[in-house]
């Protein structure tokens, strides 16, 4: 809708952009403008972007939250950020910079300061990490390493599904930086957690996430004690990865909704940019 706060939908590693469209319906209904760009290089449908994986390779942290920084730039006020998995650290980095209104990050990606990293998580990105030559490639899930990645928690039949619509190749670079983040002083997954002044943030988990396992969701959590801004955290505990994308889309997506709403953000003329 015209007018509304404009929100910006932040995809992850191995979905497409396209699949936030009925997240962007609903918060066109709520009265927000939202759009869902996708990363530097992802063409613009699903069978484009499986043809042509080379040009998301070697796309890291920063090529990304720059090229969501221009798209922020370019709007009429500051937005909400709305990621899933790398999309919410996109969304946390972005926030701590004062770019955005507000965030929601949906399992997102462990950040630099994070340092539980559960079985599952090694298991999810083991696809990546077999092959060191990965970190400059574009690497594509089979629907088994998708199920256990992400339809852990519905059944094969809608992981599959979920497969078919919405995966695409994702670029190694951004697992290796987070994964090297604690050892790197400059990391691109740093995110500036202390910063009061920054629009409240709400991170949401699944407790039956594999790649994001909910240990790695409170450890983020802990490293925002020492900012006044708001940070408030959600679990789903019965969702895995899919959570946005699966047949229980819905209920994040109105919990987000609701959350937004509390915070009282300024939906109106004031609010824009001078």
């Amino acid at each position: 809708m015209a007018g509304g706060i404009p929100v910006v939908f932040i995809h992850g590693l191995w979905l497409h952009a396209t699949s936030w469209q009925p997240w962007v319906r609903l918060f066109e209904q709520a009265g927000y403008a939202p759009i869902a760009p996708g990363w530097p290089g992802i063409a613009a449908t699903v069978e484009q972007a499986r043809d042509n994986p080379d040009a998301i390779a070697d796309h890291g942290i920063d090529d990304v939250a720059q090229h969501y920084a221009r798209i922020i730039e370019a709007l009429p006020q500051r937005p909400i950020l709305v990621g899933h998995s790398f999309g919410g650290m996109i969304a946390e980095k972005l926030l701590g910079e004062d770019l955005a209104a507000a965030a929601v990050a949906i399992d997102a990606a462990q950040i630099k300061g994070v340092l539980p990293l559960p079985l599952s998580s090694l298991r999810s990105t083991l696809p990546v990490f077999r092959n060191p030559a990965n970190r400059h490639r574009a690497v594509s899930l089979t629907a088994g390493q998708f199920r256990y990645s992400f339809g852990n928690a519905v059944s094969e039949e809608e992981s599959d599904d979920l497969y078919a619509r919405w995966a695409i190749p994702a670029p190694g670079k951004p697992l290796f930086e987070a994964a090297a983040a604690n050892f790197a002083p400059h990391s691109p997954a740093k995110v500036d957690t202390g910063n009061a002044d920054r629009g409240p943030l709400l991170l949401v988990m699944g407790g039956q996430d594999h790649t994001v396992p909910e240990a790695i969701t409170k450890a983020t959590a802990k490293l925002y004690r020492d900012s006044a801004a708001v940070t408030d955290l959600i679990e789903f505990p019965d969702r895995g990865h899919s959570l946005t994308i699966d047949s229980g889309w819905r209920a994040v997506a109105e919990a987000s909704l609701e959350w937004l709403d509390k915070q009282q953000l300024d939906r109106s003329s004031d609010g824009a940019r001078s």
